[in-house]
């Protein structure tokens, strides 16, 4: 069973890293959330390094812009490892081919820029879906519309053999009061209808295996046992601290705020975190409604 603890001071001298999710849990997508970044500058001011793990398409330097316009200072964490990094890193190595039919809209544009850890960079060239070897993925054009709109193209994209480089597991998420949809909801659906979907964010290895890359920069002394993940997804978050065997906080009041009645700064009901934990079979070490 799931420990709910007050704050992650109550655990924080038992790690020596954090692996942090943003949305839903640094930032609602509108602002930040202060007693978060409160929390994250606490830990580094006792010697933790925080490395914020994000399922946004976007590169790092982007991401970095993102928060800070959200709220959320540089002080506050160390580095950024985002599936759009790790997703662009198959891009140029050619993992969908060399011309690519792009779905996502002008904020995605920077997933193009060049990558210059790659040696010798497949060149990539957009085009339509007729002339395409694969898809790029970063989000829907529309976030508000159902992903089902996609369907005719992708039945002509999988009687072709295209793959999909999806750059967001992320099915849904919140900004501020609204759910809107993400590019894994795009590639869910891709995949049930036979299509073959690559992936590189949580709950995924791509993205842990950048995450322990960056911290290694920082700090190459610090073990997987002495690494917590932070996050508010069931299924990429706790789903992908447990898959590379590290310990979990899960943030209630994210996603799953309704089903384990977590109310606005409050703590989650214990019988029914209980229950959505076990519909959900998920087991995270802590639980805690809000980061602070």
């Amino acid at each position: 069973m799931t420990r709910i603890i007050d704050r992650f001071a109550d655990i924080s001298g038992d790690y020596d890293a954090a692996f942090v999710d943003l949305w839903g849990c640094m930032h609602d997508g509108v602002r930040a959330h202060d007693d978060a970044v409160a929390a994250m500058r606490g830990f580094r001011a006792a010697g933790g390094k925080v490395i914020l793990v994000t399922n946004s398409p976007r590169p790092r330097l982007s991401v970095e812009q993102q928060i800070r316009g959200l709220g959320i200072p540089q002080d506050s964490y160390d580095s950024i490892a985002s599936s759009g990094d790790s997703a662009r890193a198959a891009m140029f190595t050619g993992a969908v081919g060399e011309k690519v039919w792009f779905i996502g809209d002008e904020r995605d544009e920077a997933f193009f820029e060049p990558l210059k850890i790659i040696k010798d960079p497949v060149e990539i060239t957009r085009t339509d879906l007729d002339a395409a070897q694969g898809i790029v993925c970063c989000g829907p054009e529309d976030e508000h519309a159902d992903p089902e709109v996609y369907r005719p193209q992708f039945l002509k994209a999988k009687q072709r053999g295209l793959k999909l480089l999806c750059a967001n597991p992320d099915i849904v998420v919140d900004r501020g009061e609204e759910r809107v949809w993400c590019a894994g909801a795009l590639a869910k659906l891709y995949s049930e209808m036979g299509g073959e979907s690559l992936y590189f964010g949580k709950p995924h290895p791509p993205i842990y295996d950048l995450a322990r890359r960056r911290l290694a920069e920082i700090d190459p002394t610090v073990s997987d046992a002495r690494i917590i993940c932070i996050g508010d997804g069931p299924h990429t978050d706790v789903s992908g601290a447990a898959g590379e065997e590290l310990d979990c906080l899960f943030i209630s009041g994210g996603l799953a705020a309704k089903e384990t009645g977590t109310r606005e700064g409050g703590q989650p009901d214990p019988d029914r975190l209980e229950a959505y934990l076990k519909s959900e079979r998920q087991a995270p070490e802590f639980t805690i409604g809000f980061l602070r």
